[in-house]
């Protein structure tokens, strides 16, 4: 059956939305949509999976922690990145103007 990526997408500013688009033994691939929501203050993601981010619509800011340094990323429309495991990073800003529409894949 055809799915379109930009279904069920809402605007929430309290919730950030979550949906499994398929899920296997050994890769996940998740539709997240952002509507201003970031990590929390001192959060930090260190998973145990490598995630392949692209951002398919709006814009957000990552923070990837490398050598004790913080580096910032800013993702627009079609711009991706690969997060090894175990590197940490959070979700410094992500559009209030429209949804941010991710689509990650941990592998």
């Amino acid at each position: 059956m055809i799915e379109n990526i930009f279904k069920d997408i809402k605007i929430d500013k309290n919730n950030e939305q979550f949906f499994d688009l398929l899920k296997t033994e050994n890769i996940r691939i998740e539709k997240i949509v952002s509507n201003g929501q970031t990590s929390p203050k001192d959060f930090w993601y260190d998973q145990d999976e490598n995630e392949f981010v692209i951002v398919l619509k709006g814009e957000a800011i990552l923070e990837i922690q490398k050598n004790n340094e913080i580096v910032e990323l800013k993702l627009n429309n079609g711009d991706f990145i690969n997060i090894k495991a175990h590197e940490k990073h959070r979700v410094k800003y992500t559009s209030l103007e429209e949804p941010t529409v991710w689509l990650v894949v941990f592998h």
